[in-house]
């Protein structure tokens, strides 16, 4: 029986790792939930599972979902009710699904409490990659790893060293604009923000189905990547794969390749990072290879989709511009939905942030989080 606590269970990582406790009673336990402001969601996950401890962002509605529960589970707010979370006792493993940067500390607190991480957030290891994968070699923890991207290529290596690896191949769908002929580079600004939350292979978060339509979620993925298997960046490539069956890949120094396949569900990598290093059955996912019928690969177009090259560029350099690049990106992400930037400008915004910062080569935590404030201050004026 693996303990869980899972930061993020009313997103839609969140939900999905909910249903795989569900399927697994007898292999995960949830012992700690937290959300943002969906108390709602979150009081009918906690009267079904019980968990000894929640946590709300809105510290103002924990008086009343305590209320709503009586004295058998503990309920806190903020950011002190994550960090509560992340190093509970009794917790196995915390899974992070927390959208943007609000992950990083407590992966940080529950990697020093020993507890082994899932990391469904890209950006705790954009920002982070280097001081979150050595205090996980300090604390001898486990970084799991829950994007089905980078699941796929730690289901591919089995353990093999990165010595052994000549590149690892993200897949990606190639998002809704994908097809140059409807979507030629001159229409981009006429993007509205509806089209761009439709998505053609699978259903998420509001900021993550924008980022996959500019790519930039391959391009966070690629420097995640780069921490998680410990492969510089030149050894990261991506390559477009609309039928989203073919996961990720991994090429040996040997010339060999070795793909994860299956019918996209995002319940499939939840549940191998959970009961990691077992496999549990399930009967959830199933893949018909004949009614699929055709497999294709494309290389990107970084004309029309440069994010892939401006997060190379980040994963390279490194230092402070990854949590540069990332801040800027959600900064721009939001006033996209909210419709103040046009979708080109995106790319733009973050591309300015990253040519005015001074990079800081070996960033402290604190630096980190400097550059991250920084970057939100400068995306806003570029």
């Amino acid at each position: 029986m693996k303990n869980v606590v899972l930061l993020g269970s009313t997103g839609s990582i969140g939900t999905s790792t909910v249903k795989v406790a569900e399927d697994l009673p007898d292999r995960i336990r949830l012992v700690g939930l937290a959300a943002g402001n969906n108390a709602d969601l979150l009081l009918a996950q906690t009267l079904k599972h019980q968990p000894e401890v929640i946590s709300l962002a809105d510290p103002a509605k924990v008086a009343a979902l305590q209320g709503s529960l009586g004295a058998q589970t503990e309920v806190y707010g903020g950011a002190e009710g994550l960090l509560k979370l992340a190093t509970l006792p009794s917790a196995d493993i915390v899974l992070i699904a927390i959208v943007g940067t609000a992950g990083l500390q407590p992966a940080l607190a529950a990697i020093r409490a020993g507890k082994d991480i899932a990391v469904a957030s890209k950006e705790i290891l954009v920002m982070a990659g280097e001081i979150v994968m050595n205090e996980a070699r300090k604390y001898g923890v486990r970084v799991l790893a829950v994007d089905s991207e980078h699941s796929a290529i730690a289901q591919c290596l089995d353990g093999k060293p990165a010595a052994s690896v000549r590149k690892l191949w993200l897949t990606a769908s190639g998002g809704p604009f994908r097809d140059a002929r409807l979507w030629p580079k001159e229409s981009f600004a006429d993007i509205s923000v509806e089209r761009a939350l439709k998505h053609p292979s699978w259903v998420m978060g509001r900021k993550i189905t924008i980022d996959s339509a500019t790519l930039f979620n391959k391009g966070l993925e690629m420097i995640e990547a780069r921490w998680l298997f410990d492969v510089e960046m030149a050894r990261v490539g991506v390559v477009v794969h609309p039928q989203s069956i073919v996961h990720s890949m991994v090429e040996f120094v040997d010339g060999s390749l070795i793909a994860q396949l299956s019918t996209p569900d995002m319940c499939l990598p939840i549940q191998y990072a959970l009961t990691y290093p077992d496999r549990a059955p399930n009967d959830r996912v199933q893949t018909d290879f004949p009614k699929i019928g055709t497999l294709t690969f494309e290389t990107p177009d970084t004309d029309r989709f440069p994010a892939i090259e401006l997060a190379r560029q980040a994963g390279e350099v490194g230092g402070t511009l990854p949590a540069v690049l990332n801040a800027a990106n959600e900064v721009a992400v939001e006033a996209f939905v909210n419709r103040k930037i046009n979708f080109p400008q995106i790319t733009e915004t973050v591309r300015r942030t990253m040519a005015a910062h001074r990079v800081i080569a070996q960033p402290t935590l604190e630096e980190i989080l400097a550059a991250d404030a920084w970057a939100r201050h400068t995306a806003t004026m570029v």
